[in-house]
């Protein structure tokens, strides 16, 4: 079994500034749509007063945004990836019957930005857009999947299962350590042994169980095998997701 660490929404790049914790709970705006294809504006997600002031109002309720990963109201989660990250997922063995866990970057009002979990899918199909039949794609793009409704590369892929988002800005889900910096995580013990994907550098893994993680990437693996320690922290980290 693998765990992803998936890197997703807002940051000082992709929308300028971290996503908010809101009723505390963590809220993560989607990226910009740029030139990628999308009918979703933040406006019609009822984020555009959070965008403009994450953004220092460089983006508006009318700007488009890139709604990926997606949650729908029955519990069904899907995420959409291609190019390097998705060859990065491939060549990992990543696929039905793993997890990925998305983090990404947040803020509590005037507090220093963080890294925290806010949301899960676990796998259970990937969907390979250029062989996928056409009602599915068009489905895929009726409820709004970006890579659905134009392909960004010959890798094009939906990953598909239940997950869920909106995560309580709970102690149990943070990964940066107080007092920062924002990069140094505190990471569970398992991971310190299972090792994660990019993080190959030894001096990267610190004492009392610190990863100085990467600045840039979006998939991150974990192999964790029949680890049962790594998996008790995965249902407990859903819990808590869920809480």
């Amino acid at each position: 079994m693998k765990v992803v660490f998936s890197r997703k929404g807002f940051d000082s790049s992709a929308g300028g500034g971290p996503s908010p914790i809101v009723d505390g709970r963590a809220l993560s705006l989607p990226i910009p749509a740029g030139r990628g294809a999308s009918a979703t504006t933040y406006g019609s997600l009822r984020l555009g007063g959070h965008a403009r002031r994450a953004s220092g109002g460089k983006l508006s309720g009318r700007h488009r945004c890139h709604h990926d990963p997606r949650f729908l109201a029955d519990g069904t989660a899907m995420l959409g990836q291609c190019g390097a990250a998705q060859t990065h997922l491939e060549n990992r063995g990543v696929g039905a019957g793993d997890t990925f866990v998305f983090f990404g970057l947040f803020r509590e009002g005037a507090a220093a930005p963080h890294h925290r979990i806010f949301g899960y899918l676990n796998v259970e199909e990937v969907l390979p857009l250029t062989d996928a039949p056409r009602g599915r794609v068009a489905a895929l793009a009726e409820v709004g999947m970006p890579h659905a409704m134009a392909m960004e590369a010959g890798n094009d892929a939906v990953w598909l299962g239940r997950g869920a988002t909106n995560a309580p800005a709970c102690d149990a889900l943070r990964l940066t350590v107080p007092g920062g910096p924002l990069t140094l995580w505190q990471v569970p013990a398992w991971l310190t042994q299972t090792g994660l994907s990019y993080h190959a550098r030894a001096d990267r893994w610190l004492p009392d169980h610190r990863l100085q993680s990467v600045s840039r990437g979006q998939e991150f693996v974990a192999d964790i095998g029949e680890r049962e320690d790594a998996r008790e922290w995965l249902r407990e980290v859903i819990a808590a997701i869920e809480a």
